[in-house]
């Protein structure tokens, strides 16, 4: 019986050793976790990174933040807003009935809802300024007009407005083959898209950077000598231009263009030319001198041209400019003080842009 008891005591000793650790264990077990490092491999909120040639995507609640490839575009959104594709935007937005209308009847609303692209969006006004009086008249063209004129506002790229250049002519290829647009952004932030200007810009897409102009965009079909010859006004130029044999370089379509200052017929004869015979009798060399005195090896439109430049030529010398009040006019180095003025302005091209004056320039 006592040795009994003895074994008893020995258990409630080793019952209470048991009892007493593993209250030890349960205090060790009830402290605050270590925190575990992310198992996604995102970035932080409002970050992100890209390698060269892709772009990702990091969001915080309610905004996305876009990080792409030098040229393209970054877009964050305010909270709560969604952004949907091109398509969808320019639906929503009620400046864009008619644009959103041409989308549709040109049959180009899937083209756009893919890839990365910027938008230069015709407004409303700008539709109606270019003879489309309602949705009704943009719904009875025909649907290939509108798809080459549609084609024609669109840069297969994504480009806000902070990535174009300053103070530079930029001329960028569109969905339209063979069709370029230059974009030119003053230093006080202003973006014009040939003679057009942004007056919304950014507006976020999925895909695309949507810039509101101004004036609907045209897309040309004739090249600076084609033109010329369409113009009985130009006629003497035509003569000049076969005469010294420039005829191939004022065809051709270099990635830059040409901006081609085109004397009238009246300051043909101001400059001693009486007539296209004196003109075809005038020697080549001579007439080629002048001739590339006329012409810069860019695409610039009126409103770009910088009031007070000195713009070097394809002739080699320079020429000044001066555009205040909305008037432009160009003084060359042989003309003394007797400025040529533009009378008719942004006539685009295939390869350039012409522009009208009333005076021969001479380059010395």
């Amino acid at each position: 019986m006592k040795k009994t008891i003895i074994i008893s005591e020995s258990l409630k000793l080793l019952i209470a050793l048991f009892l007493f650790s593993g209250l030890i264990l349960v205090g060790c077990q009830e402290t605050t976790p270590d925190p575990l490092p992310p198992t996604t491999g995102t970035t932080n909120p409002g970050s992100s990174t890209s390698t060269p040639g892709s772009s990702t995507t990091a969001t915080t609640p309610g905004s996305s933040t876009t990080a792409t490839t030098p040229g393209s575009s970054t877009t964050a959104t305010t909270p709560g807003v969604v952004v949907t594709s091109l398509t969808a935007t320019v639906n929503g937005n009620a400046n864009l009935t008619f644009l959103a209308a041409a989308i549709n009847r040109a049959g180009l609303g899937a083209d756009l809802s893919q890839g990365l692209l910027t938008v230069f969006a015709p407004s409303d006004d700008a539709f109606r300024a270019a003879g489309f009086a309602n949705v009704a008249a943009i719904n009875a063209a025909q649907p290939a007009d509108l798809k080459r004129i549609l084609q024609y506002h669109v840069i297969g790229s994504r480009i806000d407005k902070s990535a174009f250049p300053t103070a530079v002519n930029t001329s960028y290829q569109t969905l339209l083959p063979n069709a370029r647009v230059v974009v030119y952004k003053t230093q006080a932030g202003v973006v014009s898209v040939n003679n057009a200007q942004i007056t919304q810009p950014d507006i976020p897409a999925t895909n695309a950077a949507i810039h509101i102009i101004n004036r609907v965009l045209m897309p040309p079909t004739v090249t600076v000598v084609d033109l010329a010859k369409g113009n009985q006004e130009l006629s003497f130029l035509v003569a000049a231009i076969e005469r010294a044999g420039v005829q191939n370089t004022l065809t051709s379509n270099p990635e830059n263009g040409f901006t081609v200052f085109a004397p009238t017929n009246a300051a043909f004869r101001a400059a001693g030319y009486a007539d296209e015979a004196a003109i075809r009798a005038a020697d080549p060399k001579a007439l080629a001198d002048v001739l590339n005195y006329h012409v810069l090896t860019t695409r610039a439109f009126a409103q770009t041209l910088p009031n007070g430049a000195e713009l070097v030529t394809a002739q080699g010398g320079s020429i000044r400019i001066t555009n205040a009040d909305g008037k432009v006019s160009i003084l060359g180095k042989g003309n003394g003080t007797n400025a040529a003025n533009v009378t008719q302005a942004d006539q685009v091209t295939t390869n350039g842009v012409v522009h009208v004056i009333d005076r021969v320039l001479l380059p010395k």
